[in-house]
């Protein structure tokens, strides 16, 4: 059982393949091209006198991966949210290919950490904490099949790029995915604000090993029955008046506080 619906043997599995997305902003769109993980089908720009110089990694990275070019008036291109879309660029590519927890488990590295994300169904948030787990060196990220948001432009542009890198696994299940990655040696390290035990109470030697990370909605937090398959539940503790952070803040508080005590107890070496 590999936890993901696309099964164990098809690493990068796509879904709805023939599906053609359009992908606005700076970063993500120079990631994408980078990155290569989508089909890349034609990029259009809105140029003004004076933005080669601002677009010229973008053009060259198009150009670099075969990409078609366009030059087209701004009122063609349109944006994945409100804030609209400064950078007048969008490429049109399918979807985002999906991975499994088998892939992660066979990730050739010592001390793999996954992150698992129960209920996080806004796409900003989606995206922040993708940018945050790659930063940390994530092997992958695990989203659950339902009360999920979308690997959506929207969510790709939020995580400046990260996504078109990060590998993402979609379970049918997560209870089952967690078992099936302690299975396979995971210990999970679960944020829980009602925790007894602190962030800086882990153990240095369960950092050493591979690690599933489970972040969980605002306000309602973990599941229970996600919450009953973690080893460590923890607190960040709270020196103000408001008892909680933003979920994605909180990924960014407790992943680099465990990578700087890894890190510092060498155990990357």
């Amino acid at each position: 059982m590999g936890g993901s619906r696309r099964g164990r043997g098809n690493r990068s599995a796509p879904r709805g393949s023939g599906a053609v997305e359009e992908l606005d902003g700076v970063h993500a769109v120079l990631e994408a091209l980078r990155a290569r993980r989508r089909r890349l089908l034609r990029l259009r720009v809105a140029m003004r006198g004076g933005d080669r110089g601002e677009l010229q990694s973008i053009l060259e990275a198009a150009t670099e991966a075969g990409v078609a070019i366009e030059s087209v008036d701004l009122d063609r291109i349109r944006t994945s949210d409100e804030g609209g879309n400064p950078q007048r660029v969008v490429l049109e590519v399918g979807p985002l290919p999906e991975s499994t927890l088998d892939a992660f488990c066979e990730a050739d590295r010592k001390g793999r950490w996954v992150v698992l994300l129960d209920g996080i169904e806004d796409p900003q948030n989606l995206g922040a904490i993708a940018r945050v787990a790659e930063a940390a060196g994530a092997v992958g990220l695990v989203i659950g099949e339902r009360r999920s948001a979308p690997l959506s432009p929207a969510a790709s542009r939020a995580s400046a790029g990260a996504l078109e890198w990060l590998p993402v696994a979609r379970a049918t299940n997560l209870v089952r995915a967690i078992k099936y990655l302690k299975e396979k040696g995971f210990w999970v390290v679960g944020a829980d604000v009602s925790a007894d035990r602190s962030l800086y109470d882990i153990p240095e030697s369960l950092l050493r090993g591979d690690l599933v990370v489970a972040l969980g909605a605002e306000g309602r937090g973990l599941r229970p029955g996600v919450l009953a398959e973690v080893d460590h539940a923890v607190r960040i503790p709270m020196a103000g008046r408001i008892a909680s952070l933003n979920v994605a803040t909180a990924g960014a508080v407790v992943l680099f506080d465990l990578v700087r005590r890894r890190d510092g107890a060498g155990a990357g070496s």
